[in-house]
């Protein structure tokens, strides 16, 4: 599989406006505010990729169960369970 983005791409500076207290809370814990960000937009990323590819295939997708449905999986013929 593919990487979801270029993990050694260089470093961006970004301007980010956040709540005080959950900023003061987050700071008081050491929370790396850098690293959590990465994490939830990785997470972000490759939920909504997940759906765009899902949404992109909905047909081949249906195409594929309808068959299925019709003629059974490649190999039934050979299950043991």
């Amino acid at each position: 599989m593919s990487e979801l983005y270029n993990t050694v791409a260089p470093k961006k500076s970004v301007d980010l406006s956040v709540n005080s207290d959950l900023l003061r809370k987050a700071r008081n814990l050491n929370i790396n505010l850098s690293a959590t960000l990465e994490r939830a937009l990785e997470e972000e990323l490759s939920k909504r990729q997940g759906a765009q590819w899902g949404e992109e295939n909905r047909a081949a997708i249906k195409s594929y169960n309808d068959l299925v449905g019709q003629k059974g999986c490649l190999g039934d013929e050979f299950r043991e369970f």
